[in-house]
């Protein structure tokens, strides 16, 4: 069946993406250097990148719907591994803005093919091989600041950059050989989510703005903050690891629950806001124990969110999915902005540990909107 060598390639394909999530983050204190910027300066090139993947993810859903996937998925493999590609130490900071939400753009794009057509092939049956494929992302975002740490021992820190690249050329290469699932370009008569389902949708999206800030904030400052304890940025490194295990590990419980659904991410973000706070509180040394924990306490989160979307929008489970994510990426762009911002003001650990907040917000809102659709 075509699915089994598809299902590797989206796997695969995810891997990429994940990787790409984390390389700005275990390059911050490299980047922050040539660049001549402080922690908002890094926080505004981590919103640059987050800022395409809205963009991208949004974009898609549409044009999957109306043109065959191939050319859709090897055109967004092709756009990423060249953006990538143009990448140089030497560029200004402004075009680092600009490589950055081009690759976001791409990766963006893929994402949400990879999403639609596994949600086609496998409708009802989707949430397991979903869970698969988006393992890929987590496990690239485990081995990211592990490369990062491999190749700046021997090249240029910026090629971690260029391999990544490569890596997306490949994948594109493959695209054009591998089968694709029968029905790929079916038209599906899709209006979107109804006015009620779009009020369903906003806690959602509330949500995932403050998980994808989380997720993005404490990628990218997990290795300043380390320096801050005096613990060098090989340790932030492995913490940022840490943190993509814990999520992995996380994602994958989740389909040993039997019930699952916004309390599950309202405990999930209350337990990880503590699990930070404390460490910060207590500039515990022990960052990649904290960082694992706080992963395994978010890891429920994000397929819960996009589940819970297509759940609350039957016949239009897609385009929920899509918003959804969407607009959670806007927590990617104004989470490390600010934080960074808070950094520079106040230092790094109170930035840190501010982000305890963006988990607290989490739950709280989960925890709301679990009450207000609790029956009767």
């Amino acid at each position: 069946m075509a699915e089994r060598a598809f299902l590797p390639f989206c796997f695969t394909s995810f891997v990429a993406f994940g990787l790409g999530l984390v390389l700005v983050g275990a390059n911050q204190a490299e980047l922050s250097r040539q660049l001549g910027v402080q922690l908002a300066g890094s926080g505004m090139l981590a919103a640059a990148l987050s800022l395409g993947l809205g963009v991208g993810v949004v974009a898609a859903g549409p044009l999957l719907d109306r043109y065959p996937a191939r050319p859709l998925f090897v055109g967004s493999l092709l756009f990423t591994g060249f953006a990538l590609l143009g990448i140089s130490h030497e560029h200004s900071y402004a075009r680092w803005l600009l490589q950055l939400a081009a690759v976001g753009l791409g990766m963006g794009a893929y994402d949400t093919l990879i999403n639609g057509l596994v949600s086609k092939r496998f409708r009802e049956r989707a949430a397991r091989p979903m869970v698969g494929v988006h393992a890929g992302a987590s496990l690239g975002a485990i081995l990211g600041p592990l490369a990062v740490d491999w190749i700046e021992a021997s090249q240029h820190w910026s090629d971690s950059f260029l391999w990544l690249g490569g890596f997306h050329l490949l994948l594109a290469a493959l695209a054009l050989v591998i089968p694709f699932p029968s029905g790929e370009t079916r038209q599906v008569a899709n209006k979107g989510p109804r006015l009620f389902g779009l009020v369903g949708l906003v806690p959602l999206a509330v949500m995932a703005v403050f998980y994808v800030g989380v997720e993005a904030s404490l990628t990218l400052f997990a290795l300043p903050y380390s320096e801050a304890l005096g613990l060098g940025a090989s340790q932030g490194r492995l913490g940022i690891s840490s943190f993509w295990l814990g999520l992995l590990l996380g994602r994958l419980g989740v389909l040993a629950l039997a019930r699952a659904g916004a309390r599950t991410v309202a405990a999930g973000g209350l337990l990880a806001g503590l699990l930070l706070g404390v460490s910060v509180a207590t500039s515990s040394h022990a960052l990649e124990a904290a960082m694992l924990c706080v992963g395994l306490a978010l890891g429920c989160a994000y397929p819960l969110l996009i589940a819970l979307a297509g759940e609350r929008n039957p016949g239009a489970e897609g385009s929920a999915a899509g918003l959804v994510a969407g607009v959670g990426a806007l927590g990617g762009f104004a989470i490390p902005l600010l934080t960074g911002a808070l950094g520079d003001g106040f230092g790094v650990q109170l930035a840190f540990g501010s982000i305890a907040l963006c988990c607290a917000g989490l739950a709280a809102v989960a925890w709301s909107d679990a009450r207000r659709r609790r029956p009767a």
